[in-house]
């Protein structure tokens, strides 16, 4: 198996929407969009605008301080990895109010003789709108490190961040911020929500659907009520092939992802809750 094929880039994000989805989701369905190549500015951006009133918060049923625990199963390996989802703080980034989501990853025996890898991914998702504002990547893996930031600008928006930034379509996440806006929707009356996400590297639409609307699922963590939402992952209006997601979560205030799942080319994927701190 080559080594690329499993790099952080690839297994956490993919880990997260069902893994965090190679790739996500918003409180409201979003009208598909055609999407455009992503683009990197560094233009001198242009005199800002007056603000104008700060829009409300949008309502999400986690709190600071949560941190859920998962163990991951990969092809033969029943014990591959460990993931940490966490919310560590709301902090003003650049002038906006902002959920910071975090996400951790281990290999471990055996398959980290195989895999060294130890990566934390960040997410600074506007607590109004929704839209992933900074992602990062902080990858470590079988000795080689790499430090990632991506500064996301909708069109038509003035950027506030020095450096560069990534011209992406209004409503776009980053995988981690996906996962987490994926809790806020309503379940029992939204039937599917569409958007666009960008990992980093790659453009997708994402279309998460309703599949059933209570189904028991047990895990090391204990025994749930769980709605079984399936992701589709688009690219240029095709559907990208030899990818298939699926995320349970508990019918709990919190709709807590208790399973996420993936069947991959690199082999399937599946992530159990341990331990919730709620």
């Amino acid at each position: 198996m080559p080594q690329a094929r499993f790099t952080g880039t690839k297994f956490l994000p993919l880990v997260t929407v069902a893994l965090c989805i190679a790739i996500g989701f918003v409180p409201a369905v979003f009208r598909a969009a055609t999407l455009r190549a992503v683009q990197t500015s560094t233009r001198k951006p242009p005199k800002a605008k007056p603000l104008a009133p700060a829009p409300r918060d949008l309502p999400m049923p986690f709190r600071v301080g949560e941190i859920l625990k998962y163990e991951v199963s990969w092809a033969s390996f029943t014990t591959a990895a460990s993931v940490e989802l966490s919310v560590p703080e709301r902090r003003d980034l650049y002038g906006w109010r902002t959920w910071h989501f975090r996400a951790t990853a281990h290999t471990v025996s055996p398959v980290r003789t195989l895999f060294a890898i130890d990566d934390q991914f960040d997410s600074y998702t506007d607590a109004a709108t929704g839209e992933s504002r900074q992602y990062e990547n902080h990858l470590d893996e079988m000795g080689r490190k790499l430090e990632q930031v991506w500064r996301f600008v909708p069109e038509g928006q003035t950027p506030r961040a020095p450096g560069a930034a990534v011209i992406v379509l209004p409503g776009t996440r980053d995988p981690l911020g996906a996962l987490y806006s994926l809790r806020a929707v309503d379940w029992q009356r939204t039937p599917e929500v569409r958007m666009p996400v960008y990992d980093g590297h790659d453009l997708y639409e994402m279309r998460a659907r309703i599949e059933a609307s209570s189904e028991a699922v047990e895990v090391p963590a204990g025994k749930f009520s769980a709605s079984r939402i399936a992701i589709h992952v688009f690219q240029r209006n095709k559907e990208v092939s030899g990818i298939d997601f699926t995320v349970w979560l508990a019918s709990d205030a919190a709709r807590t992802p208790v399973v996420m799942a993936a069947d991959l080319p690199f082999g399937s994927l599946r992530v159990e809750m341990q331990s919730a701190n709620q």
